[in-house]
């Protein structure tokens, strides 16, 4: 069996013990080395040729992002997951390591005390994502098959009242990419479900808000759901839409968890088909794991249009890959044509 390769890299030796631990109850996956710093790091990487890398942020001599920066200079697409911890400044400093080039990110345990808690919690969250990212194993059944494009019985709708997106890993450099595409009289309003922890929405809608044309804000219970405006749903929320006399207004609760998740992008597509019915346009970007595959179903068979990003441009083809295995995507585009084709969709449906 080929294992997996990984290096661990970290400045605390208890960390590091944890990562070690965790990982080495998976017999497909192997620890071929431990740094303790980023120098040492970028030294290791050249020498052992791991599959993937888990990289701490805040480190002496070379932090995370320095390091990732070097690495990514020579080794362009090697998988490196950071490890980040559950403040602003660690969501910060995650984003930052995202968009220069990091595959993803786990949180580290909030209580090293409870050594066996830490493991499972860091088990928990490493392994799936480093068998996603060394492509050794496909965690969602029809992804990386057969793209079956959707073939219609009737014409989609002619209106297009508002826009659903769902993305996991790799998804905040997607979204970074995608909204500043989207022109501000857009003229419908956009509802996001990326999965991440509390505090890491929050600043993402920032940053995303300083260079789309739309508004984004993380979503709070009761906002008004209206054109111009991208509402994301927040860490440990699930976000739902509700018609409300004459408008609609954004939900938000801690409803149990759904494909592991919240929020999750099957109870945000199944809120929006109840007040958008077929009329919305569900659009599914990289991600691992298959949340949005039953939500896009039931929109599909109400004749909504939803569109996929593609493998190539995606960091893990799970999220769209199963909506597209399954013959449900009437296109599978290219991250760089999805917001083209969004906007031609939604300016078509007002020339109708």
């Amino acid at each position: 069996m080929t294992r997996i390769r990984v290096l661990v890299v970290d400045d605390s030796a208890l960390v590091r013990r944890l990562v070690t631990t965790a990982l080495g109850s998976a017999s497909d996956i192997e620890v071929v080395g431990m740094a303790r710093d980023g120098l040492e790091a970028v030294r290791m990487v050249d020498e052992l040729r791991p599959d993937v890398v888990t990289l701490d942020i805040e480190m002496p001599n070379l932090d995370g992002l320095g390091a990732l920066t070097r690495i990514r200079e020579k080794h362009a697409r090697l998988p490196v997951i950071m490890f980040s911890t559950l403040t602003e400044r660690g969501a910060t400093a995650t984003l930052d390591a995202l968009s220069r080039g990091a595959s993803d990110y786990v949180t580290k345990p909030s209580n090293t005390g409870q050594i066996a808690d830490g493991i499972a919690a860091v088990r928990d969250q490493l392994v799936p994502r480093i068998r996603a990212l060394a492509g050794l194993r496909k965690l969602t059944p029809g992804a990386g098959g057969p793209i079956v494009r959707r073939e219609r019985s009737a014409p989609a709708p002619k209106s297009v009242t508002a826009l659903l997106i769902g993305c996991s890993t790799g998804g905040p450099d997607a979204l970074a990419r995608f909204l500043p595409r989207l022109p501000a009289d857009l003229g419908i309003p956009v509802l996001v479900v990326q999965h991440m922890p509390p505090v890491f929405t929050a600043m993402l809608a920032q940053r995303l808000d300083k260079v789309s044309p739309l508004e984004v804000r993380e979503a709070v219970d009761g906002d008004e759901v209206r054109a111009g405006r991208v509402l994301l749903a927040p860490g440990d929320f699930h976000l739902r839409v509700q018609r409300r006399g004459t408008g609609v207004r954004a939900v938000l609760d801690q409803g149990p968890q759904e494909n592991f998740c919240r929020p999750a992008v099957d109870v945000l597509f199944r809120s929006a088909l109840e007040v958008y019915g077929g009329s919305a346009l569900a659009t599914v970007l990289t991600g691992m794991g298959q949340d949005g595959l039953a939500g896009a179903r039931q929109l599909a068979a109400a004749g909504a249009r939803i569109l996929v990003q593609d493998e190539d441009s995606s960091v893990v083809w799970g999220m769209p890959g199963a909506v597209a295995g399954a013959g449900l995507a009437d296109d599978v585009l290219p991250l760089e044509e999805l917001a083209d084709r969004v906007v031609g969709a939604v300016r078509r449906s007002r020339a109708a």
